[in-house]
């Protein structure tokens, strides 16, 4: 935890920009880790790009938009990870 502390700018560094990962210990005991968020996101640009290459018929649209409005319903914001 000490030398994390000490260069804390640097181990975020390697976090970023070379993938790496460390645990913090204090007293000999692990309790936390460092490392890259491997979390994907899919904005609505990357949907809308992915389904506009897709040609539907009539009552696939249908299917499509139905299915749409039921999990905007369902959809909550993102958790404020920092909080």
């Amino acid at each position: 935890m000490t030398e994390a502390a000490r260069n804390f700018a640097e181990c975020v560094n390697q976090v970023r920009y070379q993938n790496a990962g460390f645990i913090l210990m204090k007293n000999g005991r692990r309790f936390a880790r460092l490392v890259p968020d491997a979390e994907k996101v899919c904005t609505g640009r990357d949907l809308a790009g992915v389904v506009g290459r897709f040609r539907l018929s009539e009552s696939e649209s249908r299917a499509w938009q139905k299915d749409l409005a039921k999990a905007r319903k369902s959809l909550k914001p993102a958790a404020d990870k920092w909080r």
